[in-house]
């Protein structure tokens, strides 16, 4: 992620970084207990990731992305996201890590799941800087905390 726009210090866009950052080192984590043998810890952080994307994207697509995809300039671009979520949700849902097909699959997606972090912190978090009111703020955070009902006095 640039390091210069100052998105990161938006403490909606902090926690979402953070969310990638945590579903990510589960996601290394799966690839190495699998590289190591172990199924079992494998398949316990691919559960981890399956629950943590979904509460991070339903944050995302219900705030952050519902305001700004109003805007004809980002509603392409969102939209692509989204189907990238609902991809990786869908086999996230089904791996079966007994399956050689779905481990070499497995590895694949998160190779994907990298550029498509890459995309929101290099391309949209950046822009919501310039793009978003005051209010649209609210709502993306309103939003956030919908997904995440337990992190209370976070936003």
């Amino acid at each position: 992620m640039c390091h210069y726009c100052g998105c990161r210090e938006i403490p909606l866009i902090k926690e979402f970084i953070a969310e990638h950052e945590s579903v990510t080192d589960a996601a290394g984590g799966a690839l190495r207990a699998l590289d190591s043998g172990d199924r079992g810890l494998a398949a316990d952080l691919v559960a981890r990731m399956e629950r943590e994307l979904r509460a991070h994207w339903q944050g995302e697509e219900q705030g952050l992305f519902a305001v700004m995809s109003g805007d004809a300039e980002y509603a392409g671009y969102i939209g692509a996201l989204v189907v990238e979520h609902r991809e990786l949700a869908a086999f996230l849902g089904r791996v079966d890590l007994d399956r050689a097909e779905d481990v070499v699959r497995l590895r694949e997606a998160v190779d994907e799941l990298y550029h498509h972090i890459a995309k929101e912190e290099d391309g949209l978090f950046p822009a919501s800087l310039t793009a978003l009111s005051g209010d649209e703020w609210d709502l993306s955070m309103a939003a956030w905390r919908t997904a995440h009902p337990d992190a209370r006095g976070v936003l």
